[in-house]
């Protein structure tokens, strides 16, 4: 019977990768914002959903922008971390305990 591999998940590069994602994300929508984009969007995304569409997208902000990143980064880079950990904390191997 061969033994399984483990390998232990990176908690900073989890963390990394999600926080990456989510700033990234975010950051495309601060420029379809900027650009002028993000209001029909939103609007297409409700109709298809067969929803009318709610929302008014406020005018863009610099500062809001990067505020929206850094936050959706560290929300991201937590979760990762602490999906990492879990996984860590799940695994049969000894060497991930550490």
């Amino acid at each position: 019977m061969k033994d399984k591999k483990c390998t232990c998940n990176s908690k900073n590069s989890w963390g990394l990768a999600l926080g990456l994602f989510l700033g990234g994300f975010h950051a495309f929508w601060a420029i379809l914002v900027a650009i002028g984009i993000a209001q029909p969007l939103i609007d297409w995304i409700f109709n298809l959903h067969m929803i009318n569409p709610p929302y008014t997208i406020a005018p863009f902000d610099i500062v809001m922008a990067i505020t929206l990143v850094v936050v959706t980064f560290v929300i991201g880079y937590v979760a990762g971390w602490i999906f990492a950990a879990i996984c860590n904390g799940l695994c049969p191997c000894c060497s991930c305990k550490k």
